[in-house]
């Protein structure tokens, strides 16, 4: 059995849980505040950072080293396209979720929106929260672009490119700032998505204190 360290609200974490339940690999959650981490994180991950995986004594920190150990020790379901050129393009889009969407979205709305709040007790601050909600419109303005015209984002086949978008769009969907309305080929993407039975505890998930948004879990939006 797997366990997996990991928060709800953390993109990171959701894209190593959807991971695991595309490969049919067995695990348990234990929750972690980001913002007040136990010292048993720091035992396992001295940088302090979720999600963490643990299985038989083997303790994988950091969501790229956890990526990489379940696409080598798993043959089910590979989320990696098989040639080098569809890889790298999937890789390509990870980095642009994992890094740009992260930095320029994620940071300027579920931090303000979550972390702030629980962390420092604050409000969230206007002008960041309207950084971030313009930078979405980019983000959601590429995924439509890209949804248009292909069948899954990184290609022809479902991937890691997938996960990793939908992990970080979640999120931020939960929060209630998505504009679906206005992104048709990125909305019917995200269904598709979203209707996988691997993305059916995602939707379950919840943060003490802030209800997920109205057609959050609503495979027909």
């Amino acid at each position: 059995m797997v366990l997996l360290i990991h928060h709800p609200i953390l993109p990171q974490c959701r894209k190593i849980r959807l991971q695991m339940s595309e490969k049919k690999i067995l695990f348990v959650l234990k929750e972690e505040e980001p913002w007040k981490l136990s010292p048993d994180v720091y035992k396992l991950n001295p940088a302090g950072e979720i999600p963490i995986f643990v299985s038989d004594g083997q303790v994988i920190a950091g969501q790229y080293p956890i990526c990489e150990y379940l696409e080598d020790i798993s043959s089910e379901n590979r989320l990696l396209p098989p040639t080098p050129g569809e890889r790298a393009e999937c890789r390509r889009l990870m980095a642009w979720f994992d890094e740009k969407f992260y930095r320029e979205v994620y940071r300027n709305i579920a931090q303000e929106k979550v972390f702030k709040r629980f962390s420092q007790g604050l409000a969230p601050d206007s002008k960041i929260l309207k950084i971030g909600l313009n930078n979405l419109k980019f983000h959601m303005e590429y995924i439509d672009w890209l949804a248009e015209r292909r069948n899954y984002l990184g290609g022809a086949e479902f991937s890691l490119a997938d996960i990793t978008a939908a992990a970080h769009l979640s999120v931020i969907d939960y929060l209630g700032d998505v504009p679906w309305e206005n992104y048709h080929y990125a909305k019917l993407w995200y269904s598709k998505i979203k209707s996988r039975p691997s993305f059916k505890d995602i939707l379950k998930d919840s943060v003490k204190g802030i209800l997920p948004a109205k057609n959050y879990a609503n495979l027909d939006f």
